[in-house]
C-alpha cells in the first residue's frame, strides 16, 4: 500500500529541528560579531561579571557573619537560661521527699496518674510560668512510668534520639548541651526550626530526669531571611549601578576613539581633509592632536608623491611623443637600407636587417609606454559596440598564425556554434588575446594551444591554455607586472616588451572584468578573460573554470585511485574530451 502523500507546507520535525538550529548559530554569530566589534559592551559585561562575583563574595560572607553572630547570640541566652532553670530544678529535686500520703497518685483524664503534690508536676508547672511562649520543656524519666511531662503545646518527640544519648552521657557538673537546627513539632501546628538544650538531673533517691528546654527560632529564621532578601536587592542595584557607571566612563573613552576609528576610515577612503577635535589637554586631547599631525603630514607626502609620479607620468609621455619624430626619421632611412641590403656586403646586409628588426621591437615599446601612460594619466577611454566574440577570437588566431607556424604550433579551437554577443571594445579585447596567444606561444614549447569560448546570460569569458612549462607558486600575480620574467636569464623569443601582459590586465579592468592566470609547474599555463556581456555590469563570476578541467579530473583521479602495479602505468590511456 503506497505510503500517504504528506501535505504542501508542513514540515517534518526534523527540518523543523534542522532550522532551528540554524537560526541559533546564525543568533550566536551575530552575537559573536557585536561582542567583537563593540569595546563598551566587553568592558561594560566584564565590570559587570566581576563585580556580580564580588558582590556574591561578600554577601555570602556577610550573611555568614550575620547568620553565626545571631545564632551564636541566641543559643548563649538559651544555654544561660536553661543552665539556671536546671539549677533550680535540681535543688528542687534533691530536697523534696517523693512517696507518702502526701505523694498520692490521682487518676488523670488521659488516663495516667498524677498528682498535684508531686515534685515533677511542681517543677513542670514552675517552667511553664517561667517559659510562657518563648520556649518549652519536656521532662523525660525513662525509669519511671507516668512521669513525663511537656509544657505547653510542644510533642515530647521533638527531642531527637542521637540528642537524648548525647544528654544521657552527661556528668553531674557538665554544661547543658545544645543543638540548633532541629525540628520542633506542635500540637495542631505546622513543624518550626527550633534549638533544644538538654540537661540530666539526679533527685535526692537517685531517680534521673532528663530536662529539655526547646527553643523556637521562627522569629530569627524570619529576620534572616528579611536580610537575605534585603542583601540580594542591594547587591543586585549595586551591581547594576557599577554597570551604569562602567557604562558612562567607557563611552567617555570610548567615544573618542570611536571617532577617531571613523575619521581614520575616512583618511583611508581619500578625504585628506579629515580631521579631529581636540577638547582639552588630556591624553585622547593629546591623541586627537597627534592624529591631525599624522593626517597632514600623510597628506603632504600623498600630494608630494602625486606630484612626483604625475611628472614621472608626464616625462615619460614627452618622450615618447618626443621620439617618434627621431624615430620616423630613423625608420626612413632604415627602411631605405633595408631594401638595398642586397647591394651591400654580406656584413652589411645582415646589420641592415639586424635594424630593421630592432626598430620594429622599439616601435612595438615605443606604442606600449604610449599606452601605459594613457592608463596611468586616467586618460583610456572605451569604444563599445555589441560584437560577437567569435570573430573577436578568431580575428586574434589569424593575427597569430603567422608566428604559430614558425614555431611549429597549433591552435585547438572551442568555441560555440551559436553567436556569442558582448558589449565590449572589439580592438582592446583583440589587443589582450593576442598578448595572450603571442605568450603561449612563447612559453609553449611548440605544443598545440587550445582556445576555448564560453558564456552564459552575465558574462562572456576566452581562456587560452598551454602545455609549456607552466607557473611555480605564487607567479600567478607577477606575471602581470611590467619587464616580468618568470626566468631572467632566458631572453624572448618573438621580441615582445615586456609590457603586454600589463597592458591586457589595463584592457580588463577598463572593461569591469578579469584577467586572471593559473599555472604548475609540467601542467602548463592557462590564462582567462572574463568580461561582462553590458557594459557597466559587475561580474560575479565567469563561464569558464581558471583551472583546465582535464588537471581537475586528474587530481581527483590521483586522490582515489590507488597506485597501479609495476609496468601496468604505460597501459592505462585516458582520453578526455
Amino acid at each position: 500500500m503506497p505510503a500517504p502523500a504528506k501535505k504542501p507546507g508542513r514540515r517534518s520535525p526534523r527540518q523543523i529541528a534542522r532550522g532551528v538550529r540554524r537560526r541559533a548559530r546564525r543568533a550566536a554569530r551575530r552575537a559573536r560579531g557585536v561582542w567583537r566589534r563593540s569595546l563598551q559592551l566587553r568592558v561594560v559585561t566584564s565590570t559587570l561579571v566581576i563585580s556580580m562575583t564580588v558582590v556574591v563574595v561578600l554577601g555570602v560572607f556577610l550573611m555568614q557573619s550575620i547568620v553565626k553572630s545571631m545564632v551564636d547570640g541566641r543559643r548563649n541566652v538559651a544555654v544561660a537560661e536553661a543552665a539556671a532553670n536546671v539549677t533550680t530544678i535540681a535543688g528542687y529535686l534533691e530536697n523534696a521527699p517523693l512517696g507518702g500520703d502526701s505523694a498520692k497518685p490521682q487518676a488523670s483524664g488521659d488516663g495516667t496518674t498524677t498528682s498535684s503534690d508531686n515534685p515533677v508536676d511542681v517543677v513542670a508547672k514552675s517552667l511553664a510560668d517561667r517559659a510562657g511562649s518563648r520556649y518549652s520543656v519536656v521532662i523525660r524519666n525513662d525509669g519511671a512510668v507516668g512521669e513525663e511531662r511537656a509544657t505547653g503545646d510542644i510533642d515530647w518527640r521533638s527531642v531527637p534520639e542521637r540528642m537524648r544519648d548525647k544528654v544521657r552521657k552527661l556528668g553531674p557538673l557538665d554544661p547543658p548541651y545544645a543543638q540548633i537546627g532541629v525540628p520542633l513539632h506542635f500540637l495542631g501546628k505546622a513543624p518550626e526550626v527550633g534549638m533544644v538544650v538538654g540537661a540530666k538531673v539526679v533527685s535526692y533517691n537517685g531517680t534521673v530526669y532528663e530536662i529539655y528546654h526547646l527553643f523556637p527560632l521562627g522569629e530569627e529564621e524570619r529576620t534572616l531571611s528579611s536580610i537575605r532578601q534585603l542583601l540580594i536587592v542591594v547587591g543586585a542595584v549595586l551591581v547594576l549601578l557599577l554597570a551604569a557607571i562602567a557604562s558612562l566612563v567607557t563611552r567617555q573613552v570610548v567615544t573618542p576613539v570611536r571617532l577617531a576609528r571613523q575619521a581614520a576610515e575616512r583618511l583611508a577612503a581619500g578625504r585628506l581633509e579629515e580631521r579631529l577635535k581636540a577638547r582639552g589637554e588630556d591624553d585622547l586631547a593629546r591623541l586627537a592632536t597627534s592624529f591631525n599631525e599624522m593626517a597632514s603630514n600623510l597628506a603632504l607626502k600623498i600630494h608630494q608623491l602625486e606630484e612626483l609620479s604625475q611628472v614621472q607620468r608626464q616625462f615619460v609621455s614627452d618622450v615618447s611623443h618626443e621620439l617618434r619624430t627621431p624615430l620616423t626619421t630613423v625608420r626612413m632611412a632604415a627602411d631605405l637600407l633595408y631594401e638595398s641590403r642586397e647591394d651591400f656586403e654580406p656584413a652589411a646586409a645582415r646589420s641592415a636587417e639586424l635594424m630593421q628588426n630592432q626598430l620594429e621591437r622599439f616601435e612595438s615599446m615605443l606604442a606600449d609606454l604610449l599606452e601605459i601612460s594613457r592608463y596611468d594619466a586616467g586618460a583610456a577611454t572605451l569604444d563599445l559596440d555589441p560584437v560577437d566574440m567569435r570573430d573577436v577570437v578568431l580575428s586574434a588566431i589569424g593575427d597569430s598564425e603567422a608566428l604559430a607556424e614558425r614555431h611549429a604550433t597549433r591552435f585547438e579551437l572551442r568555441i560555440p556554434s551559436e553567436p556569442c554577443m558582448a558589449e565590449v571594445d572589439s580592438r582592446r579585447v583583440e589587443r589582450i588575446l593576442r598578448n595572450l596567444l603571442f605568450n603561449a606561444i612563447e612559453h609553449g614549447e611548440g605544443k598545440d594551444i587550445v582556445v576555448t569560448l564560453g558564456g552564459d546570460r552575465d558574462a562572456v569569458a576566452v581562456a587560452v591554455r598551454d602545455h609549456g612549462v607552466g607557473l611555480k607558486s605564487g607567479e600567478e600575480n607577477l606575471v602581470f607586472d611590467r619587464f616580468w620574467r618568470a626566468d631572467p636569464s632566458r631572453a624572448r623569443t618573438i621580441g615582445g616588451t615586456g609590457l603586454g601582459l600589463a597592458i591586457s590586465r589595463e584592457d580588463a579592468l577598463l572593461h569591469g572584468g578579469w584577467l586572471q592566470a593559473w599555472g604548475a609547474p609540467g601542467e602548463g599555463t592557462q590564462f582567462r578573460l572574463s568580461l561582462p556581456r553590458q557594459a557597466g555590469a559587475e561580474l560575479k563570476g565567469s563561464p569558464l573554470p581558471l583551472v583546465p578541467p582535464e588537471v581537475e579530473m586528474r587530481r581527483s583521479w590521483r586522490g582515489h585511485i590507488p597506485a597501479l602495479p609495476a609496468g601496468m602505468g604505460d597501459a592505462v590511456v585516458f582520453d578526455v574530451d
